[in-house]
């Protein structure tokens, strides 16, 4: 057989280029409006220094970065308008997505102005500030920022970068003019929010779509609550990792240094900023194009970007003479014990670390739903309790960030190393198999439950449900449902690892695609995977095994399935999953009738079973086809979450309702 077309384009060379243009011209286009908003901001901030004073500054960055809180619900309504409007090409769809998104971010927006009101007190008290009056501004910046995310969120998803840009430089140009016309008139911190309100409508005004892009909300289903809690769980851990050391500082340490470490995390910001529009790039081109190698080459692309700005920022800041902050800040920021420009070092190495593992959890994020934003998340919470343990120094400080950034970055990097080196085919399995046509799950469910059905776990029913389970008529809702309650008695924990939408085929596989199929990681087979599981590499551990003597009821068991396949006594379907037609095969019913085939008849093998293999392109989050951090996680909750619900009680429930439905029917 030959490669369907659409694999053919999707991981040829010129595609794959195409893919990395979108993501440079992409990134090129954000770089450049980030680098002049991140020169504006530097200014900005800057100018506020000098014009405020260390503690004033305190103050006013303290208010924007509660502001930054807020943004993980911005973000979150952003990525997820730009992820589902990527994946659809209908104008009107798109259109429904944009109006549903934009009429939840209200709602939600509207909630969170009015909880900031109402708390303002307490924050007034607890971070040290001067004016409740600030704070109240800060509610209603943060009630149209939400909603501000879905029309940026619209621009991400068109790849209309161009617009996204221009949108942002408008939010800090309108921030950047207003601040210095209300520190002119002596408004002090109160001016600084005022022009943060203004600068955050004027980008919400001027991301208006045309009215080609408008629709009615409530007409379309759109993200699903897993992807939405994702993302929000995602962005509360961005930008806790991101802006509470800053909040954390102004709650510890006096006002003077707390103005100066705000100084310090600017960096910090510009080169987060910076990274974040090579990722605000990729992540469109991820969501829409699902093949692996087509992701694999945005991924590296934007991954070669990110090092490349972090590198080059870090080595700016350590290479600046200490003159220079001076001349920019102010001899008053420069007070301490350690060097200016070795914070500043030590903060932009800390923050490139975490650019770099943002890339790879927002990778993660655009194609399927992971453990990274819950990784993050656990990382939030440790750099929390770090921070608050250890904080003798501005210097500590740092360095406590820069332990727990490196940690991320090795977890959230083992699982894509892992999808690496399984996912790659090896030569002999790089032709795709045979499709022979489309099962209904109902069947899998029962050739499943017959091969199991020798299992005493099924004694007591055995009686009452022999002949449902042995003439199986897949017709008789009743009966699927019996069928079902039985194998997930047994099979249950396996059978929901199995990513939602999986689809069954009854496949013919060859001589060669033998050669791709991997044994389930459990119990005995562990003794011969010798650091893999395909199978024909077992056989031949067994047989080198078998050859020098050795016996064990391992070996018994697999000498009397052979003699039963001879005479053909058990059931001949065994059950596969896979990602594609082109990738490796796990087993997951029938790995010792296959194993003692392979023993004993290896010519025909292959032609001795139905074969039935289910293929989704989101099954390496099922632990029993690849096992990493990600896939046992997502089995933990399962295991959590449906602990009860297949024990004998539930399940003679159930029998005996279907039973009875059967025999009045």
């Amino acid at each position: 057989m030959t490669t369907p077309p659409e694999t053919q384009v999707m991981t040829s060379p010129g595609y794959r280029e195409i893919l990395r243009g979108h993501v440079v011209r992409g990134s090129a286009i954000l770089l450049l409006s980030s680098a002049l908003v991140a020169a504006t901001n530097l200014l900005y901030n800057i100018l506020l220094a000098r014009m405020l004073g260390a503690s004033s500054f305190g103050h006013a960055s303290a208010l924007y970065t509660l502001l930054m809180l807020v943004t993980a619900i911005t973000l979150s309504f952003q990525i997820i308008t730009s992820k589902f409007i990527a994946r659809n090409s209908e104008t009107l769809v798109r259109a429904q997505i944009y109006a549903s998104m934009l009429h939840r971010a209200w709602q939600v927006g509207l909630g969170i102005a009015i909880l900031l009101a109402a708390g303002s007190a307490y924050l007034k008290s607890y971070f040290n500030l001067p004016a409740q009056r600030d704070l109240l501004l800060l509610a209603i910046a943060a009630g149209v920022y939400i909603p501000l995310g879905v029309r940026r969120g619209r621009m991400q998803g068109f790849y209309n970068f161009r617009g996204l840009a221009i949108n942002v430089v408008v939010e800090v140009a309108v921030k950047f003019g207003g601040a210095l016309l209300f520190l002119h008139f002596g408004m002090g911190v109160t001016g600084v929010m005022m022009a943060v309100l203004l600068s955050i409508v004027a980008a919400y005004i001027g991301g208006e779509p045309g009215p080609q892009h408008r629709a009615k909300p409530g007409m379309i289903k759109i993200a699903p609550f897993g992807e939405g809690m994702q993302a929000v769980m995602y962005f509360i851990g961005q930008v806790v990792l991101s802006n509470l050391d800053i909040l954390l500082v102004k709650h510890f340490f006096p006002p003077p240094e707390a103005g100066i470490y705000a100084a310090v995390a600017l960096v910090g910001r510009v080169v987060f900023m910076l990274a974040w529009s090579v990722v605000s790039s990729m992540f469109p081109v991820s969501a829409s194009h699902s093949h692996r190698q087509s992701g694999h080459s945005v991924l590296y692309t934007a991954l070669l970007l990110v090092g490349a700005l972090a590198s080059a920022s870090v080595a700016a800041v350590a290479l600046a003479p200490e003159a220079v902050w001076t001349v920019l800040l102010g001899k008053t920021f420069l007070l301490g014990t350690v060097a200016f420009s070795t914070l500043l070092a030590k903060y932009a190495f800390m923050t490139g670390i975490y650019c770099i593992a943002v890339v790879v959890m927002m990778y993660e994020i655009s194609r399927r739903i992971g453990t990274a934003a819950w990784v993050q998340l656990g990382a939030s919470g440790l750099l929390t309790g770090a921070i608050w343990r250890y904080h003798e120094s501005l210097s500590q400080v740092i360095m406590v960030q820069l332990f727990v950034m490196c940690g991320l970055l090795v977890v959230v990097t083992i699982p894509l190393f892992r999808e690496r080196d399984e996912a790659e085919p090896s030569p002999a399995t790089s032709e795709p198999f045979r499709r022979l046509r489309s099962v209904a799950e109902e069947e899998i469910v029962a050739e499943f439950l017959r091969a199991e059905f020798c299992h005493p776990e099924f004694d007591p029913y055995r009686r009452d449900v022999k002949h449902v389970v042995e003439h199986a008529d897949l017709e008789n809702p009743h009966e699927n449902l019996i069928r079902r309650a039985l194998l997930f008695l047994r099979r249950g924990r396996l059978w929901r690892e199995l990513p939602a939408g999986t689809e069954w085929w009854q496949i013919e596989l060859t001589p060669r695609d033998l050669a791709r199929l991997r044994s389930f990681p459990r119990n005995e087979w562990r003794r011969f995977a010798g650091g893999g599981f395909y199978l024909t590499e077992m056989v031949r551990r067994i047989e080198a095994e078998l050859a020098r003597g050795q016996q064990s009821q391992f070996f018994n068991k697999l000498a009397e399935i052979a003699i039963d396949l001879r005479a053909s006594d058990l059931p001949d379907a065994v059950l596969l999953i896979g990602v594609d037609e082109h990738h490796p095969l796990t087993i997951i019913e029938g790995n010792h009738r296959i194993a003692a085939a392979m023993l004993t008849m290896p010519e025909s093998a292959h032609r001795r079973f139905r074969f039935y293999c289910g293929l989704s392109p989101n099954m390496n989050s099922c632990c029993w086809h690849q096992t990493d951090l990600r896939s046992l996680t997502r089995y933990a909750r399962h295991t959590i979450r449906y602990i009860f619900r297949d024990v004998d009680f539930f399940v003679a429930r159930t029998l005996r309702e279907k039973l009875a439905q059967i025999e009045t029917s």
